[in-house]
């Protein structure tokens, strides 16, 4: 017996929306998803009019979802905003390359701008190559670390006030997990900011602004609204993802999900609202005196993984600096001692 749309427009529903069990038709479902990131935006002032917005694409579902949504809601409510895509080459072959071309239709779509940076003009290295170096143990961080730098220097080229994310509900629900975890308090303190950067998370950091429009929206909904949207997106999983820590956050998430539908909500909200004693350690965000990127160490995080690339010495960046300044004195010592073997010898 077919069940009628919750709404009460009469129409029979054709999905149960994860997120709060009613059942919709498709009409009805687009309204409320659509409604329910307006509200985000508003109530959270993500965007102020004539400001110009670059949306991170990735060509998946998530930044796929958001370009349309931020270009359909700019227009229904007058937002007044700027819009571009921008999206960052890793040079993961058989993935990143792929996923371009997705890129590339929605801005044929959506009529948008595009600019694509690459890893290979930034920073001199490819993922392919860095994880050839490297193996396939820790090569997410260098990804992650290169990539959110790497938005910071397209935005500054584009001269843009914000970057858009397609960072949802379930994704800030694992780094939650995973912050916890790994008992990493400075993380754990803002990544459930729905704004980070800029003037409008209450500090005078003039960095660009990065905000999180879909931060309560679920993964299977956006799935569910690109599915009836009939959007194009780009789904296989990078090939070097298996190995993330970030994976483990996800299958216990999932687990506990089957058990509480609402767990995902539960640990933003619980995340929203931890306090910390004012003994622990803040981290100061401020530029990094090579790059002059945000940073909250000196040197950034990107520069160290940079350097231990050129340097030949891939661990570098990985686990505490006191390990990494050792690796670098030790290097340089032998580098000296060869040399002035090299003047020995070639003084006879």
């Amino acid at each position: 017996m077919p069940i009628t749309c919750r709404s009460g427009c009469g129409k029979n529903a054709v999905l149960k929306r994860p997120k709060t069990s009613d059942a919709l038709c498709k009409e009805c479902f687009f309204r409320a998803f659509e409604l329910e990131i307006h509200h985000t935006i508003i109530t959270n002032n993500l965007f102020k009019r004539g400001e110009k917005v670059a949306i991170a694409a990735s060509g998946g579902k998530d930044s796929t979802v958001l370009a349309y949504i931020l270009r359909l809601l700019n227009e229904r409510y007058d937002y007044g905003l700027e819009l571009l895509l921008l999206s960052i080459d890793e040079g993961i072959t058989g993935y990143r390359d792929d996923s371009l071309k997705t890129v590339k239709q929605n801005r044929d779509d959506y009529q948008m701008p595009l600019k694509i940076l690459s890893y290979e003009e930034l920073y001199g290295w490819t993922m392919d190559r860095i994880v050839a170096q490297i193996g396939r143990k820790n090569n997410c961080t260098f990804c992650g670390v290169f990539r959110r730098q790497a938005l910071d220097r397209g935005a500054k080229l584009l001269q843009v006030n914000s970057i858009a994310t397609g960072h949802n509900a379930d994704d800030i629900a694992e780094t939650v997990i995973m912050n916890i975890l790994r008992g990493d308090t400075a993380r754990l303190r803002r990544c459930t900011d729905i704004k980070t950067g800029g003037s409008g998370d209450g500090s005078n950091d003039d960095t660009i602004a990065r905000v999180k429009p879909l931060k309560y929206a679920y993964e299977k909904e956006i799935v569910m609204y690109a599915h009836y949207k009939k959007l194009v997106y780009f789904s296989t999983e990078c090939v070097f993802a298996p190995n993330a820590y970030r994976g483990h956050a996800r299958t216990f998430l999932k687990d506990l999900e089957k058990i509480r539908p609402s767990v995902i909500m539960d640990i933003i909200y619980s995340g929203e609202q931890l306090r910390f004693k004012d003994t622990v350690k803040k981290p100061i965000r401020g530029t990094c005196g090579r790059c002059g990127f945000v940073s909250s160490q000196q040197p950034c995080k990107a520069c160290v993984l940079l350097e231990g690339l050129n340097r030949g010495l891939p661990k570098l960046g990985i686990g505490k600096k006191s390990k990494g300044e050792r690796m670098i004195a030790q290097q340089d010592r032998e580098l000296g001692l060869r040399a002035r073997a090299n003047l020995v010898k070639n003084d006879f």
